[in-house]
């Protein structure tokens, strides 16, 4: 079926679809499973909740198993992904994952819960969404594009892969994808051993839906870049340079061609807006202070700078990443909790003083 589409279809259009398909499952994750990056943060650092965050855990744990048992069949090429094949910079990871958190605790989304709050209806997500992009842009190649350059280096291809699983194959000498499973298995354990995780089915249910996407992402754009002529890379969801990318493309379709990542973002708007009608959440919100506006387009600005600066947001970093066990997953992703954590401490004292 795959082939008689490739036949049918061009690369860049079947790439954007697999984006779409895998957005549309994350969209509706975030309308009806309630599956959101500050939500959980927040739930578990003033509800003392951790069930949204372990979503996170099961998601994590089913991406890793299913990315490396699909490598194991020869579906999925490891070291052709983003997150394995440049050499990794931890100071943009750290300084980077910083940044994008405590943006994402101002704006009070990240690039993610804006476009699913978009899809519902939120015309201030609308901003977050637009300012996100366009300073994603500016950093990857627009005016603050040398000043990256200048501070973090470029992203430089490697021969090594900078990935946990390759490392503890390498000194037990164990099959590098058996390794892969084996952590995986191991993060679903330590994330399901919590009774409150066990007793939502529901939560359970959207966890192993959203590894599911970013498994998709990665068996998508592999077998089109073994099968297909054009020279696409391997990549799953992140929301922070497609963003603008989307944009762009909005703008320029003419002259442009359709990419993984745009199918990702118009696939969560749409899931989005979906789940939002299914839930009967949907209705059309404005902002009406504009120094909340305000706080959230600051906070918009750093997150486009900052997703640029660690190579992915939230879900890039912290579902993408991690999915292939990059060295760079986990320092980035604690990186974006503590700066959530210092964003979320701040308006708090705000408020209250």
């Amino acid at each position: 079926m795959l082939s008689i589409m490739l036949d049918l279809y061009s690369e860049p259009a079947l790439t954007a679809f697999f984006g779409l398909v895998g957005g549309i499952i994350l969209g509706l994750a975030a309308r009806i499973g309630r599956f959101c990056t500050l939500g959980a943060i927040e739930d578990l650092y003033y509800g003392g909740s951790s069930l949204r965050l372990r979503m996170w855990g099961i998601a994590i744990g089913v991406a890793v198993i299913g990315t490396f048992g699909l490598s194991a069949l020869g579906i999925v090429t490891l070291d052709h992904t983003l997150y394995l094949n440049r050499v990794w910079n931890p100071v943009a990871s750290i300084f980077g994952g910083l940044m994008f958190g405590y943006g994402m605790a101002l704006s009070g989304n990240c690039g993610y819960g804006a476009l699913a709050r978009l899809g519902g209806g939120d015309l201030r997500s609308f901003v977050i969404v637009l300012v996100m992009g366009i300073f994603a842009y500016i950093t990857l190649g627009g005016p603050l594009a040398p000043l990256r350059l200048y501070l973090f280096g470029d992203t430089i291809p490697s021969e090594a892969t900078y990935s946990f699983a390759y490392l503890f194959s390498s000194i037990s000498s164990v099959p590098v994808n058996l390794v892969g499973m084996i952590l995986g298995a191991l993060i679903l354990i330590a994330t399901l051993s919590n009774r409150e995780i066990l007793s939502s089915k529901t939560t359970l249910f959207w966890s192993v839906l959203i590894g599911l996407a970013i498994v998709s992402g990665w068996a998508g754009t592999s077998w089109l870049a073994t099968n297909g002529f054009d020279d696409l890379p391997v990549v799953s969801h992140t929301f922070s340079a497609p963003i603008g990318e989307t944009i762009l493309y909005s703008m320029t379709s003419s002259g442009n061609s359709l990419s993984f990542g745009t199918g990702s973002v118009i696939g969560v708007l749409l899931g989005a807006f979906i789940g939002s009608l299914f839930k009967g959440h949907f209705r059309w919100e404005a902002c009406d202070d504009p120094r909340e506006l305000r706080r959230q387009i600051f906070g918009a600005a750093l997150m486009g700078t900052g997703a640029v600066i660690s190579i992915g947001c939230s879900v890039g970093q912290g579902l993408s990443a991690f999915s292939v066990l990059s060295f760079s997953a986990p320092v980035t992703f604690i990186a974006i909790l503590l700066g959530a954590w210092v964003g979320l401490k701040q308006l708090i004292v705000g408020l209250s003083g």
